[in-house]
């Protein structure tokens, strides 16, 4: 059974910086991308950022690119998500998850396991 557990959310101030980490287990962690998505209040999840297998390729939400730096340590079975310059509109649940697939990343379908999430509050 696949499980995937985030951690690092908190309440902090717009500007401030947070990283999550998502540890994996129950499969083979290198061999799979991971991704992560987040989730407002009200609205529906969407597309944060995700990784190649092997670490070498990544892809960023346009909301999030140069703020936000997704990066995976596979002998640890975890990825993770730094975020820096943090605003008020990141505020959201976020997810991790785990995809077969090397395509398609920025869709909820590509991936078959998600994590429980992780909330992050950025206040004004």
């Amino acid at each position: 059974q696949v499980q995937l557990v985030e951690s690092g959310g908190g309440l902090v101030q717009a500007g401030d910086s947070l990283r999550l980490s998502c540890a994996a287990s129950g499969r083979t962690f290198r061999s799979y991308a991971m991704g992560w998505f987040r989730q407002a209040l009200g609205k529906e999840r969407e597309f944060v950022a995700a990784i190649s297998w092997g670490g070498g390729v990544a892809y960023y939400a346009d909301s999030v690119k140069g703020r936000f730096t997704i990066s995976r340590d596979n002998a640890k079975s975890t990825v993770f998500l730094q975020m820096d310059s943090l605003k008020p509109e990141d505020t959201a649940v976020y997810y991790c998850a785990t995809t077969y697939y090397c395509t398609g990343y920025k869709f909820l379908s590509t991936y078959d396991y998600w994590g429980q999430g992780t909330q992050v509050t950025v206040s004004s």
